[in-house]
C-alpha cells in the first residue's frame, strides 16, 4: 500500500505542475530487444517447463544457474530478463541489474512485461510435449511479476511458485479464484528472510485471507535466497 500511495501522490504532483506549465505527456510504441536464457532445449521430449522470473537487481543470465541441475533431457527452464536495466550500487561496486517495473508509469510497464512473457510462452509451449507440466516461478520481485502476467493473460499452466515474495495486493483475485486456486499456489521462504518481517507477514496473511486464497507454505532454513537443495526438492515433488 505505501508504494501505491507514493504513485498516487506523484500523479497528483504531475497534474498540478502540468496545469501551470502546459506540459503534456506522450507515449510511443517502439521495438525493443529482450533477453532470455534457457537450460535445456525445446522438443517434444520436454515434459516440464519452468518460466522463472528473477528478483530486483538480478540478471537472468546469473539467476538461471540456480536451475542448472534441472537439465535432465525432459525439463526446460526459461529465465527472461526484466526489461529495465540499471546500475546496482553495492559494497561490491557498480554492477548492472534488471528489474520488472517501478512505480513510475507502472501500468505501462506492467502491460509491456506481461505481453513480453506471454510472447515467450506462446513461442515455446507448442514445441513441447502435448501434456507438458508448466510451472510459473517467481523470486522476490518476480513473484508479483508472474502473478500480474497470470491475471492479465490467463495462460494455461499447472503450478504457481512464489519464492521469497508476495502476490501483489492491488489485484482482486476473487472473480477468478477457481483459476488461481487450480494453479496450486505455493509460498516458499527462508526462516531468516530479512525482507519478510513479522509485520509484513501479518499484513500479507490478512490480504490472502480476504482474497480466500489457499497457499501451500514451505519454510526452509535460510535467508532471502533461492536455495538449490530446496529447489531440487520442489522439482522432485512436482515430478510425481
Amino acid at each position: 500500500m505505501p508504494n501505491l500511495r507514493k504513485a498516487e501522490n506523484q500523479t497528483k504532483q504531475f497534474l498540478f505542475f502540468s496545469h501551470f506549465c502546459h506540459m503534456q505527456a506522450h507515449t510511443i510504441k517502439v521495438s525493443k530487444t529482450a533477453h532470455y536464457y534457457t537450460v535445456g532445449a525445446p522438443s517434444k521430449k520436454i515434459k516440464q517447463l519452468w518460466i522463472a522470473a528473477h528478483g530486483y537487481g538480478q540478471l537472468a543470465k546469473k539467476f538461471i544457474y540456480k536451475f542448472e541441475d534441472f537439465d535432465d533431457g525432459e525439463t526446460l527452464v526459461i529465465a527472461p530478463d526484466g526489461l529495465s536495466r540499471f546500475y546496482f550500487v553495492s559494497k561490491a561496486g557498480r554492477n548492472p541489474g534488471s528489474c520488472w517495473m517501478t512505480r513510475e508509469d507502472r501500468l505501462v510497464e506492467i502491460e509491456d512485461y506481461t505481453t513480453y512473457l506471454q510472447t515467450i510462452y506462446e513461442q515455446f509451449v507448442p514445441q513441447l510435449h502435448d501434456e507438458v507440466q508448466i510451472i510459473l516461478f517467481g523470486f522476490s520481485q518476480g513473484c508479483a511479476t508472474v502473478c500480474r502476467w497470470m491475471m492479465a493473460k490467463f495462460p494455461r499452466f499447472d503450478h504457481l511458485v512464489l519464492w521469497g515474495g508476495f502476490m501483489p495486493e492491488d489485484i482482486d483475485y476473487l472473480p477468478h479464484l477457481d483459476y488461481v486456486q487450480s494453479k496450486n499456489p505455493h509460498f516458499i521462504y527462508g526462516d531468516e528472510d530479512q525482507f519478510l518481517t513479522e509485520e509484513r507477514m501479518k499484513w500479507y496473511d490478512d490480504i490472502i485471507e480476504k482474497q480466500k486464497i489457499q497457499l501451500k507454505r514451505t519454510v526452509f532454513g535460510g535467508k532471502h535466497i533461492v536455495d538449490r537443495k530446496e529447489l531440487m526438492k520442489l522439482k522432485l515433488t512436482l515430478n510425481v
